[in-house]
């Protein structure tokens, strides 16, 4: 037997795994690494979040990232180079977190590699009748993390998602309904990173067929970029300061939300290529408001992001949600937003997923490390039916130390 495979094949026997879980999403603010404790495996699964860190991109890294993201036209040389150079850097973030940490990297399993998602093609975005698919691509080569950390590496786990029938988005449903049903309530677990999304749970013991998961439209893409065009030196609106300070633009909100994303069926998937600078420049052109101080822009954007989540659950629960919702991603961060989504969601009670012991900014890279954990140890799981099913699938694409 192959060594790698004797080797892959004990850890699957192992009663823990003890997997790095590695995300950078498309704020482009850094790589979240989380080292956990993974016991266990379906319903049975139990985690212990160890070590936890955000290594921050600088300037560098996230104009190299830029050249290439949401861009229709890029060059082919640059995306063949890019793919490698994040797979290493990504890499040596791991080494150096293991350093810091006093930890061998002979003493990790696993590493579950998300990659950074640089296009999100659905083909209800994408609408080429030359290609009636559904298409995503993150970068950050699995092979080179493997050879250079020394450790079995799980990486491109959206493909899967793609091939049996899905839109390679979003994959939170899995984790969530794994580490997260309650059979004392039902949950909404919400994300609200550069894309917002939810996964609905009902209680366990329940028919699992209801559970779905669905993006709901910008989350903090729009709002960063926009502090960003406008602020220079700055990343993001720090604790929704200057959104609190400003004004919702009617006008202005009622144009952007005059788009077929917001009225289509769940579940469904988006990205920046749809809800980014261009789309708001159109609003901002079609009502008159391009010269909109930057304080009512960001209150008016963040009341989108808030009225995009509450529509996509009235839609779903109907007309008075009452539910726990349970936020991570960093407009949990946001008190401006949350402030808006319990306006817009009166019925729900909110909190974070710190309340269910998960560290809301872990939250994403936990939740691939549990998608690594099922690929070597788990059984395809079945979640939702029709329109909402999650595809039964084992997730994630293995690659060799050496």
């Amino acid at each position: 037997m192959n060594l790698h495979l004797a080797r892959l094949y004990q850890i699957a026997q192992q009663p823990t795994r003890r997997i790095i879980g590695l995300m950078s999403g498309t704020s482009l603010d850094g790589l979240d690494v989380a080292l956990c404790q993974v016991r266990g495996h379906g319903l049975n699964t139990q985690l212990t979040l160890e070590r936890f860190t955000t290594v921050p991109y600088d300037d560098d890294v996230r104009y190299r990232i830029r050249q290439v993201f949401a861009g229709n036209q890029v060059s082919l040389e640059y995306l063949t180079l890019l793919h490698p150079w994040l797979g290493v850097l990504h890499a040596d973030m791991v080494l150096a977190c293991l350093r810091e940490w006093h930890i061998e990297p002979t003493a990790v399993d696993l590493i579950a590699s998300h990659g950074q998602t640089i296009y999100h093609a659905p083909y209800h975005q994408h609408q080429r009748p030359d290609f009636s698919l559904n298409a995503t691509l993150q970068l950050g080569d699995g092979d080179h993390i493997a050879v250079r950390t020394g450790i079995i590496t799980i990486s491109d786990f959206r493909q899967k998602h793609l091939a049996a029938g899905g839109e390679g988005a979003p994959l939170a449903a899995y984790g969530d309904y794994l580490l997260l049903s309650s059979p004392e309530e039902e949950r909404l677990l919400l994300n609200l990173g550069g894309i917002a999304n939810f996964t609905y749970l009902p209680r366990t013991g329940q028919d699992a067929s209801t559970a779905f998961s669905t993006d709901t439209g910008p989350g903090n893409t729009l709002l960063d970029a926009t502090v960003r065009a406008q602020r220079p030196g700055l990343a993001y609106d720090e604790d929704g300061r200057l959104a609190a300070a400003g004004q919702v633009h009617q006008e202005l909100l009622n144009t952007l939300l005059d788009h077929p994303f917001f009225a289509a069926a769940l579940p469904k998937t988006t990205g920046p290529e749809l809800f980014g600078p261009a789309y708001l420049q159109e609003a901002q052109a079609q009502s008159s408001t391009s010269d909109l101080k930057l304080e009512d822009l960001l209150t008016t954007l963040t009341e989108l992001s808030a009225v995009g989540v509450a529509r996509a659950a009235i839609q779903a629960f109907g007309s008075e949600p009452a539910l726990a919702v349970y936020a991570s991603g960093g407009g949990a961060h946001n008190p401006a937003l949350l402030e808006a989504l319990r306006r817009h969601l009166p019925g729900c009670r909110f909190a974070t997923t710190q309340e269910l012991g998960i560290l809301p900014d872990a939250k994403e890279a936990i939740l691939f490390a549990v998608l690594a954990n099922e690929a070597v140890a788990g059984q395809p799981i079945s979640i939702g039916t029709g329109r909402q099913r999650v595809p039964a699938v084992t997730m994630g694409k293995i690659s060799w130390p050496g």
